[in-house]
């Protein structure tokens, strides 16, 4: 079989003497990279999982099942519960957002009990061509084409997380193969089935659609832009202007004077630092009316019952 991932790849960055903490679902991608990081000499893993409680009893035997996942591989379990259906209808999000905002939310805080700020998620190509579909419709621009990145950064619960995603250039048929070739069991979650959350519907009737259409395995190309757009978004963040976006406050004048191009940027990542959900076209553009003062707009709505506000050559979150 060929083998997938590459480790040596990783152990340069993250050698495996590392603590490290691992995010584990019970389904195929996360159980196959659990037994492919164990195989890879990582024996200083914490196993990571959030009973999201929208199955019931599938849940609660998904958090079960992990459980002694971890427990067979003598590595140590950290778990918890959220109501993430009841998150979503109060913040006024959708589930799969709300389910995102609370793993994450778990990820950091067990990071800090850890004293550990990397995490380990089993992500494959097939994802990131699912996100880079689900950011264009969005809208999102060239930071939502990078869709996912093999190595990137995001604050959660006040811990700076480190996020590595190491089977990124692997594909759904080649997971499959190893969770075969080594027996490894997992969950099936028959949510996947549905058709109701919008990254089912890209999978299952939009991506296929798209290769009949075309005649063609689009697929490589797509993951091939995502990956070209992630090393570009690599590069030019590294020219924006230093902790920019971890200021509670960002100061009018200054970024009127910008280019368009980076202010988008900016407000991007400012709105992202800050745990603002659906940052799109829209959004940014409306944040961006706050640098006029002439223009008459003093706030903005956010999701999640926030705002933008301009006050005393300010903008802040609300």
């Amino acid at each position: 079989m060929k083998a997938f991932g590459d480790p040596k790849k990783l152990h340069r960055a993250f050698p495996a003497s590392g603590r490290y903490l691992v995010g584990v679902s019970g389904g195929r991608d996360s159980v196959a990279l659990l037994h492919w990081l164990v195989q890879g000499g990582y024996d200083n893993l914490v196993v990571c999982h959030l009973n999201h409680s929208l199955r019931g009893r599938s849940s609660s035997a998904d958090a079960r099942f992990v459980e002694k996942l971890a427990s067979r591989s003598g590595l140590p379990f950290e778990t918890a519960s959220a109501d993430v259906r009841a998150i979503a209808a109060k913040e006024k999000m959708s589930i799969e957002t709300a389910a995102r905002k609370t793993r994450y939310a778990f990820f950091g805080k067990t990071a800090r009990r850890r004293r550990t700020r990397v995490i380990f998620l089993g992500h494959h190509a097939d994802d990131l061509v699912e996100t880079l579909l689900l950011n264009l419709f969005r809208g999102a621009g060239t930071s939502g084409l990078a869709a996912m990145r093999e190595i990137s950064e995001r604050c959660a619960d006040d811990a700076d997380l480190t996020i590595v995603r190491p089977l990124l250039d692997v594909w759904r048929g080649e997971i499959n193969k190893y969770v075969r070739a080594n027996r490894l069991a997992f969950r099936e979650d028959d949510s996947n089935t549905d058709l109701t959350p919008l990254r089912n519907r890209i999978r299952r009737r939009v991506i296929p659609y798209l290769e009949k259409t075309f005649a063609r395995n689009i697929r490589q190309n797509i993951w091939r832009t995502a990956v070209i757009a992630g090393e570009e978004e690599n590069f030019f963040e590294t020219l924006l202007p230093a902790n920019i976006c971890q200021r509670p406050l960002l100061a009018v004048q200054p970024l009127r004077k910008m280019p368009i191009a980076v202010q988008r940027r900016i407000l991007h990542q400012w709105l992202c630092a800050a745990h603002v959900t659906d940052v799109g076209f829209e959004v940014i553009e409306r944040v961006r009316e706050l640098l006029d003062p002439a223009g008459g707009v003093a706030k903005t709505n956010l999701s999640g019952n926030r705002h933008v506000r301009r006050r005393t050559g300010h903008i802040f979150i609300e």
